[in-house]
């Protein structure tokens, strides 16, 4: 658990090795989203319009989600209820999940079907932070403005490290999260080089978490993210973040190859 209190003196967590080369002095971010510094086509694969993927995202899959997130929730705070009662629940979710799952088949059927039609907005839906159908989200509710992510949420029990606050790692996966998000927003999509948190305080569990990410600068391909959360006017953490652009040959491997997708124009399929 890494939240610590302000009388914690603030550590500067190793730097991963990151060599990736710096191709060009520093730009303004206002320009790369006109002119982004990133492969032909990438743009086009990441969508960053919280309506795609609403075919999935239906209102009665979002209602299910809630409902297993109170499920949760009781599961974790509850000790006055009786093993029967547990039991019973127990069987009679495992029963729902088999009725939803199908048969193993028609979920394999499924599984091989659905990653071709994803796209990163589809995959926000789906999302561990700010998924509106994942059960494991809390979820956090966002927005861009102005090529920045703002956003807010409510951190339950599900998510707590020290007693009565958020997990540290949970912070940290937030900001990898907005952080990812505000590089798309401004037209600078990368993968995760190295992420710095900073714990400022601890952030408490059932209060109002705002937090905002934005891309603060532009080498090459080397990406400069920073972030911000905030519980009434105070900032608990801040986290600054290294994404790399990656090349048209591995953006092809890692999110192309696997799912059919016929390699890009100039890249030797293997």
């Amino acid at each position: 658990m890494s939240s610590r209190s302000d009388s914690e003196p603030d550590s500067e967590p190793d730097r991963a090795a990151n060599t990736a080369a710096v191709d060009a002095p520093n730009e303004k971010v206002a320009d790369l989203v006109t002119q982004p510094a990133v492969p032909n086509g990438m743009l086009e694969r990441i969508s960053m319009d919280p309506t795609q993927g609403a075919n999935f995202a239906t209102e009665p899959r979002r209602e299910l989600t809630q409902a297993v997130r109170h499920l949760i929730d009781a599961i974790l705070t509850r000790d006055d209820v009786t093993d029967e009662v547990l039991r019973d629940a127990a069987i009679a979710t495992e029963d729902l999940a088999a009725q939803i799952a199908g048969s193993p088949h028609e979920a394999k059927a499924r599984g091989r079907r659905v990653p071709s039609e994803r796209t990163h907005g589809d995959y926000l839906t789906r999302s561990p932070i700010v998924g509106q159908v994942n059960p494991v989200a809390p979820p956090l509710e966002w927005e861009v403005r102005s090529g920045r992510i703002f956003g807010r949420g409510i951190y339950h029990a599900a998510y707590e490290g020290p007693p009565g606050y958020v997990h540290g790692g949970w912070i940290a996966l937030t900001f990898d999260e907005i952080l990812g998000m505000a590089n798309v927003a401004s037209g600078n999509p990368g993968m995760t080089g190295t992420l710095k948190i900073r714990y400022r305080r601890p952030t408490p569990l059932h209060k109002e978490v705002t937090f905002e990410g934005w891309t603060e600068k532009v080498e090459g391909r080397r990406i400069t993210a920073l972030g911000t959360m905030s519980v009434d006017g105070v900032v608990t953490a801040e986290a600054e973040g290294l994404f790399v652009i990656i090349d048209p040959a591995k953006a092809w491997e890692y999110f192309g190859k696997a799912r059919g997708e016929a390699a890009p124009a100039g890249v030797e399929e293997l």
